[in-house]
């Protein structure tokens, strides 16, 4: 998994401002949504050992083992548009969205290819 240089300046500037220490952004998935899985991220007081941990442009992102092979190779963003503005996921493992943007449909990649993707 990586980032952009807006996801990782947003990220930045949102562990900053908050109100006790933040040890990474913890990304996930989770099964919901009319597509079938939600991306999940939350502020992480530590590293848990089973934690997969990315540093990319100055951030810690500390991924659910559940969530590594649904992740892997998955670019985060951070836009910024006229009426909103949101992280979004560029994932090789997504093979459908619904209608609203808030759910997606993953496969899981092959363990063969969790060397080259992150």
């Amino acid at each position: 998994m990586r980032l952009t240089e807006a996801a990782a300046e947003r990220i930045k500037a949102v562990m900053a401002n908050a109100d006790k220490p933040v040890a990474g952004l913890r990304v996930g998935v989770k099964n919901g949504g009319c597509a079938g899985m939600e991306y999940t991220m939350e502020y992480a007081d530590a590293v848990k050992p089973t934690d997969e941990v990315i540093e990319d442009k100055g951030v810690k992102i500390l991924i659910d083992p559940k969530a590594v092979l649904f992740l892997l190779g998955t670019e985060m963003d951070f836009k910024t548009e006229k009426l909103s503005s949101q992280f979004v996921f560029n994932n090789p493992n997504q093979t459908s969205a619904c209608g609203c943007g808030e759910s997606v449909q993953l496969t899981p990649a092959k363990a063969g290819d969790e060397a080259a993707a992150h």
